[in-house]
């Protein structure tokens, strides 16, 4: 007779989850210590939410006392490139791998509660699920039930999958048989730490997210911080730098799921096309992505760093364009853009424009003169 744990396998895998393992939810961990020590420095920038439930993310009981078993479902995004070679199309914008397609909440969420359902029908188990919104630390979760382990950038890696896996949890009052726990594979390994362009990796195994390119292209909520404007590079939403270059991508494997296939348009499009984009245009582009929740001031905001990066001077008349949006955020950094691409050109917008900006954080951009590093 077939076990519940394999029948809950079984099932995962007939949703098109990719990998399906089971830990306990109560036994003791230290993970907890961890972002304790990331918050105590202040590594979590605008993202109060990780300091305001701290104490729910303590351990997955601290979401729900009653849970006993926590079931993590893996889903593989593996591209079908090389992500990194979207750095070298300066006029085009890297997007990360995971916003090529559908938002991969949506997809592991629906996916999960059926999952969840006929959990709770088959065996009359109260059930909760979880997709990264929730105060719940899934990459712990993960590497306890053994999906993969976290490698010294902090993120999962498989030695089935690489860096490619997307994590749903399902927490259950069921006691269930726990998988065993993965251990850390990277060695003496440090290509995630040394390629990133901000280095906002202090040592092995810690983030400091005010540094993280992934964080100021979506979470931080203000202009990017000047310092790194240039190692941004075209990188307008998140970076895979550290993922792509793990060694343990060589067993990643193409997504079988269609929607999370690269739509081509977002692969690598063009700067100057994004960068005009309205904001009925921005969300009826950009409907059903990730992308779209950070609207569209932020993206425009991204755009026009990775233009100033571009060394393209046919982007010029965008960068002018944009000296006239309503946006603070959009003014400021198309001024720096403007400035990197050309002083000349800066310098005769300064004369005319300078005096007439009333916002005080958007005339220090004038003020500070192009950028021409």
């Amino acid at each position: 007779m077939q076990s519940a744990e394999q029948h809950l396998k079984d099932s995962a895998r007939a949703l098109g989850f990719d990998v399906t393992r089971i830990a306990s939810a109560r036994d003791a961990w230290t993970a907890s210590a961890r972002l304790a020590h990331f918050l105590s420095l202040n590594r979590e920038g605008d993202m109060a939410w990780l300091r305001d439930t701290f104490e729910r993310r303590q351990h997955p009981t601290g979401m729900w006392p009653e849970a006993r078993s926590a079931v993590v479902v893996g889903l593989n995004y593996g591209p079908a490139s090389n992500p990194m070679t979207n750095l070298e199309r300066r006029s085009s914008a890297a997007i990360s791998v995971y916003a090529h397609n559908a938002d991969y909440h949506d997809v592991l969420k629906r996916r999960l509660k059926s999952l969840a359902h006929g959990f709770a029908l088959a065996t009359g188990a109260d059930v909760k699920v979880f997709v990264d919104t929730a105060p719940l630390m899934e990459k712990p979760l993960a590497q306890r039930a053994g999906l993969g382990w976290q490698g010294k950038h902090t993120n999962l890696v498989s030695r089935d999958w690489g860096s490619w896996l997307f994590l749903g949890v399902m927490l259950t009052t069921a006691d269930l048989s726990p998988d065993k726990e993965e251990h850390d594979h990277c060695g003496s390994c440090s290509a995630c730490l040394d390629i990133c362009p901000t280095k906002a990796f202090p040592r092995p195994y810690e983030l400091d997210a005010r540094r993280c390119i992934s964080y100021l292209t979506i979470e931080h909520r203000g202009a990017i911080p000047r310092e790194f404007r240039k190692p941004m590079g075209n990188r307008i939403y998140g970076c895979d730098d550290c993922l792509a270059v793990c060694p343990w991508n060589k067993f990643a494997q193409v997504t079988r799921e269609i929607s999370l296939h690269a739509r081509p348009e977002l692969v690598s499009p063009l700067l100057g096309d994004l960068a005009r984009l309205s904001d009925s245009d921005f969300r009826s582009v950009f409907s059903g992505s990730p992308i779209k929740r950070i609207g569209r001031e932020r993206f425009v905001r991204n755009v026009l760093i990775a233009i100033g990066n571009s060394g393209n001077l046919g982007l010029i008349p965008v960068c002018i364009e944009r000296l006239a949006d309503s946006s603070d955020m959009v003014r400021g950094s198309a001024i720096w853009a403007l400035g990197s691409l050309s002083p000349l050109a800066f310098e005769s917008e300064r004369r005319q424009r300078r005096e007439a900006e009333m916002v005080p954080e958007v005339r220090e951009e004038w003020d500070a003169g192009p950028d021409i590093r």
